[in-house]
């Protein structure tokens, strides 16, 4: 029988080629393999590229752009020299704790995806498979932090982080208490390392770069997706353009000659959560529906077939993670152990029923939230779902031919729900 543990801490080998050439007509793209040496537990340094890639029996190879300028049509894409995550030099990986996988990257990499719109505040994403688990802003590093990882504690558990500010001690001392795979910073303050050192696997990664991310919101480059039958789709990476209140667009529409209109405008905190959430938004899978509130995800609900699913989806881990952290906060422990503490009777049942209480109480902290979704609404139903749960506002793209469905049930709502359209979708596969 194959020796699981054992596969996941074993370097495979890799057969890829020092560079790869893509040409594009007459253009050429030129890519370098990225390799590190690093050393090893017995002293001796090898030089390798990635682990693996998504799973341990996966070869995999890390490329960086090295040569080309690719120019097609109106769009000029990202040009050599605006290295991030395929430039990492070895000397910016701190604490290598284990070597570098396909997955601990790419979620560096979609954590950047989504700091580039928040690089004006201080804010910190948890990302678990490619997703965010946990995103917010806030005033300090260490309470941007904080709450991204209070919105999903569970999910948290063995994730990557990005922030945009150089890691302090506040905010480094939150992190050692978690399990993490991945820290990724522009800087560490003085004392940090040895604080995040006390998590031996961790993957402490410095990347000067995230101070100047705010440049890559200009930035196309070439998406490639790989066909089961070797083809190759290829697209121009998407660009958030809802970046203001000006980008935000009234919810009207008509239909069988009738106008529709949302009656509520939404408040200035509503539309600060809106702008905010759309950047995450475009670093989750569709089709997803987020909540947020005060500038952190409430709820998340990412990949799932059909749109209301998925908003009833976010709503029950609102209440399943609302529940936990309650839980952590007052007896240190997770909520699932708790339950499985009380049948094996080793603990009272009341204090889950206090717990239970306050989740039913608090609606699971969804009251007030601003529900988004990366496309239209083809009906109602799933604005419904957010709206029995107390939200506030309703960010959606708009287009459907039934958008006058959710308008009505946002005027219908008591109290009204503010709705605005972004005019584009975000769909991420």
């Amino acid at each position: 029988m194959t020796d699981l543990k054992k596969i996941y801490s074993t370097l495979l080998g890799d057969s890829f080629p020092l560079e790869m050439t893509i040409t594009f007509g007459d253009q050429r793209l030129v890519y370098r393999k990225k390799t590190w040496r690093i050393p090893r537990a017995d002293g001796t340094v090898e030089e390798r590229g990635l682990r693996y890639g998504e799973n341990p029996d996966q070869e995999a190879a890390l490329y960086e752009l090295a040569n080309g300028n690719l120019l097609l049509g109106d769009c000029r894409y990202i040009e050599p020299g605006n290295g991030l995550v395929s430039a990492i030099p070895v000397e910016d990986m701190l604490q290598v704790g284990k070597h570098p996988g396909k997955i601990n990257l790419t979620d560096v990499d979609n954590g950047l995806n989504i700091i580039k719109y928040l690089i004006d505040h201080p804010a910190a994403v948890i990302l678990k498979h490619n997703n965010p688990c946990g995103a917010a802003i806030d005033a300090s590093l260490a309470d941007a932090y904080n709450r991204a990882n209070r919105c999903d504690r569970i999910a948290a558990f063995g994730g990557a982080v990005v922030v945009s500010r150089p890691l302090d001690r506040t905010c480094a001392e939150l992190m050692a208490e978690n399990y993490l795979e991945v820290v990724c910073a522009p800087d560490f303050e003085e004392g940090v390392l040895d604080i995040l050192a006390r998590r031996k696997n961790l993957r402490v990664i410095r990347m000067a770069g995230i101070s100047r991310l705010a440049e890559f919101e200009r930035h196309h480059f070439v998406d490639f997706k790989s066909l089961i039958d070797g083809g190759i789709i290829v697209q121009q990476s998407a660009i958030n353009t809802i970046r203001s209140a000006a980008d935000l667009k009234p919810a009207v529409t008509t239909y069988k000659g009738n106008e529709y209109r949302c009656q509520r405008a939404p408040s200035a905190r509503e539309i600060e959560d809106m702008l905010f959430g759309w950047a995450i938004e475009h670093g989750i899978t569709s089709n997803s529906v987020i909540y947020v509130k005060g500038g952190c995800t409430t709820a998340i609900g990412a990949g799932e077939q059909d749109r209301v699913g998925v908003a009833e989806i976010a709503v029950h881990k609102a209440y399943t993670k609302y529940a936990d952290i309650t839980c952590f906060d007052a007896h240190g422990m997770p909520y699932a152990d708790l339950v499985a503490a009380i049948e094996r009777g080793q603990r009272d049942r009341t204090e889950q029923e206090v717990i239970d209480a306050k989740v039913r109480a608090d609606r699971a902290g969804l009251p007030g939230s601003v529900m988004i979704s990366d496309a239209f609404f083809p009906f109602r139903d799933a604005a419904d779902v957010g709206i029995r749960e107390g939200i506030s506002a309703i960010l959606q793209a708009g287009g459907s031919i039934r958008d006058f469905e959710s308008i009505q049930a946002c005027n219908e709502a008591d109290p009204q729900v503010a709705m605005l359209f972004t005019g584009q979708r975000s769909f991420k596969h």
